[in-house]
């Protein structure tokens, strides 16, 4: 992406989440400073695209089990990122026509390719929130979110990929609980988190130390921590599990390791 297509209000010279992972999964709108900093923490971890590949995947299989097997017809999905084939809408909206999807995210490139998003099925709606989950407010607050979605029905609230950015310090569990207490009962969360569990200490050190030169505020979260999001929730079969194994749609020799993806994934339901 050229200087003179850099929108307002962007920084070219730091990475970002959302263009990085743009990167990963083979987009063009990011900038040498995201895929600088995706290569460093692919030196440390080769196989984090089929992570990020991988986390699609999850989302997809999620919002289709929400929508064809819950009945779930509304989406909160923060931390969204840059389109890309099989957006929420697009599989939800594939299988239920109605399904209303609000979009959240931080990064103005995200802002500007919006209109990609908001391609809604006649039945159904889209909008996007140019928000941080850091800011929940500023999301709940949104009109965009109120035009869409009716909060008092069941939501399902999509993070994948998304809470491992946030640190302990920011206040991780408080952020994503004053979004859960919003959720009418009957409501489902859907949480995607990095982790070393499954690597080696050799491997663990390699990625830490990669990611902290990455320049991208990182943390990562051993199942005990990550299962502290869903402290109340009554977790979906087949519980806290790699997301390669979560409701698989391949045979166990088609996926990848666990240790080459390295994501711990859940889908709860707020009783």
């Amino acid at each position: 992406m050229s200087a003179e297509r850099v929108p307002r209000g962007i920084d070219p010279t730091r990475a970002h989440p959302a263009r990085r992972y743009d990167y990963w999964l083979g987009g063009k709108d990011n900038f040498a400073a995201d895929r600088e900093s995706a290569e460093i923490l692919a030196s440390g971890f080769p196989t984090i695209r089929l992570a990020a590949l991988e986390n699609r995947k999850f989302l997809q299989r999620a919002v289709r089990h929400l929508t064809a097997e819950v009945g779930i017809r509304q989406f909160l999905d923060v931390g969204a990122g840059l389109p890309s084939a099989g957006n929420v809408h697009e599989i939800a909206q594939g299988i239920a026509p109605e399904s209303r999807v609000v979009y959240v995210d931080n990064d103005p490139i995200v802002l500007v390719h919006a209109r990609a998003l908001l391609n809604s099925s006649p039945q159904g709606a889209t909008a996007y929130v140019d928000a941080d989950l850091r800011e929940p407010e500023k999301i709940l607050d949104s009109p965009e979110l109120s035009r869409t979605l009716d909060l008092s029905r069941p939501t399902a609230l999509i993070l994948v990929a998304t809470m491992h950015f946030i640190t302990e310090a920011e206040d991780a569990h408080g952020l994503l609980n004053r979004l859960r207490e919003t959720l009418a009962p009957g409501s489902y969360i859907a949480l995607t988190h990095a982790t070393l569990d499954y690597l080696s200490p050799e491997r663990r050190a390699e990625v830490v130390e990669a990611d902290e030169k990455s320049g991208v505020r990182f943390q990562m979260r051993s199942r005990e921590e990550f299962a502290r999001f869903f402290e109340g929730l009554d977790l979906v079969e087949p519980g806290i599990t790699s997301i390669v194994d979560w409701r698989p749609d391949v045979p166990p020799e088609q996926r990848p390791s666990v240790e080459d993806v390295s994501m711990l994934g859940a889908v709860a339901r707020v009783p």
